[in-house]
């Protein structure tokens, strides 16, 4: 049944990184494909984290392959790692982690951060 909802772009299925037998099992992630569809079924529950999380990977899954590493919220291209977070966000969590990155909302123009808005000019 689920194979329709992703088929139908209404989910989006996240599995760890790598290869092995984990990844032909339940997904260890399940987002909407996009906030909107947040905002549609459950207007008065929205979870800002979730949002968050559901903006960047909507926005990156269009041109990379997108999957869930041990440390970070998201790996890109299995080589880019990525931690989302609000305005108080560091990067405590990924920081002894090579080619990793913070990415925030609310705030406009970080430093050292990339903000979550810059993402949406990807397309």
């Amino acid at each position: 049944m689920h194979k329709n909802f992703c088929n139908a772009q209404i989910i989006r299925l996240l599995y760890p990184d790598g290869n092995s037998v984990s990844t032909l099992q339940k997904p260890e992630k399940i987002f909407l494909n996009n906030t909107n569809l947040a905002f549609a079924l459950a207007t008065n529950t929205t979870n800002k984290g979730n949002l968050r999380e559901t903006f960047f990977a909507a926005q990156l899954a269009v041109d990379h392959k997108i999957s869930l590493p041990k440390q970070g919220d998201f790996m890109i291209d299995n080589q880019y790692i990525f931690e989302i977070g609000g305005k108080g966000k560091k990067n405590e969590q990924v920081k002894s982690i090579e080619n990793s990155f913070v990415v925030v909302d609310d705030e406009d123009f970080p430093v050292s951060k990339i903000p979550l808005w810059v993402l949406g000019m990807g397309y």
